[in-house]
């Protein structure tokens, strides 16, 4: 069941990555205030708490704390390197490195122990996700600085998702994921410090009544893009984080492969077809190469239900 239950959470989540790369480029610009508007809405995880949600104990507040918080500012730092690089290249590299430190973090922690096989599979994917991150552009030419901010990206993201899976162990999943998302949404607070943040608030000063109106409605329109994003953002982490608790964590982390190999479809799709929504630099080589990658990815996938 944690396998059909992750399937479909990462093809949500390769669904989010496209639309983060679209607002990012053609609707917000700066990362900090997408960091923002996509971690307030975590706070909403609180109103679920009187619907028989456990106050948790001791340090695993501070657990659950560290959960939420580097969760968030792992979204920072994943839009300061998408900003930098392309969507295709960088967030596949940020699932390689999930992929061992997730894999590091549970051994040493959780003492979960895995199969020849399974790890057979989380190599085969590991190996997938970084040929998914060969980049060759007009701008880079293989690594640069957005490459930086995706690997502390990646360390964030394994340090939540394996301090999340201790609560869940401990806790139900409602209450796990109450906690372990809801401080996601503190992150928003530190966003609060850029005045780029604060500019969103302020009305528009233009006086040509046109130009105003029509960034009004970009405005309007970004709003209804950027949430119904989260959305689909929030179904997707609530199955994958339920496949979590359900499985062991370093398999269903690794399996974030599939949702880069899904993620390169959709944006060579929409550069082929609609380049004014979405436009990325592909060369011969590099479609080989992910041709490839997206084959091992099916293959590392397939070794964690035999």
């Amino acid at each position: 069941m944690w396998f059909l239950v992750a399937i479909f959470g990462y093809l949500l989540l390769a669904i989010v990555l496209v639309l983060d790369k679209i607002i990012l480029t053609k609707n917000v610009g700066r990362p900090v205030v997408y960091a923002f508007y996509s971690t307030i809405f975590m706070l909403g995880a609180f109103l679920i708490y009187p619907f028989g949600v456990q106050n948790l104990m001791g340090m695993d507040w501070v657990i659950a704390i560290v959960s939420g918080l580097s969760f968030g500012f792992a979204l920072w730092t994943m839009y300061l390197a998408v900003a930098r690089g392309e969507a295709s290249h960088i967030d596949p590299f940020i699932g390689g490195v999930v992929t061992i430190f997730t894999f590091l973090l549970s051994s040493f922690y959780l003492g979960e122990g895995l199969s020849n096989t399974q790890m057979l599979g989380i190599g085969i994917l590991l190996f997938a996700s970084f040929l998914l991150s060969f980049e060759k552009t007009k701008q880079h030419s293989g690594f640069h600085v957005g490459f930086l901010w995706a690997i502390l990206s990646g360390i964030l993201f394994a340090i939540s998702h394996v301090s999340a899976k201790y609560i869940y162990t401990t806790y139900d999943f409602l209450s796990g994921f109450v906690w372990t998302r809801g401080f996601v949404g503190f992150v928003a607070f530190f966003a609060l410090l850029s005045p780029a943040v604060w500019k969103t608030f302020s009305p528009s000063r233009k006086k040509d009544k046109k130009a105003q109106y029509l960034q009004n409605r970009k405005r309007k329109f970004t709003v209804i893009l950027v949430t119904i994003n989260k959305i689909i953002g929030v179904v997707a982490v609530i199955c994958v984080q339920f496949s979590s608790s359900i499985g062991k964590t370093a398999p269903v982390f690794a399996m974030t492969g599939v949702q880069y190999a899904l993620m390169f479809f959709m944006i060579y799709g929409l550069t082929r077809v609609s380049p004014r929504i979405l436009k990325e630099y592909f060369t011969r080589r590099e479609l080989i190469i992910e041709t490839i990658a997206i084959i091992f990815v099916v293959v590392g996938s397939a070794l964690f239900v035999l």
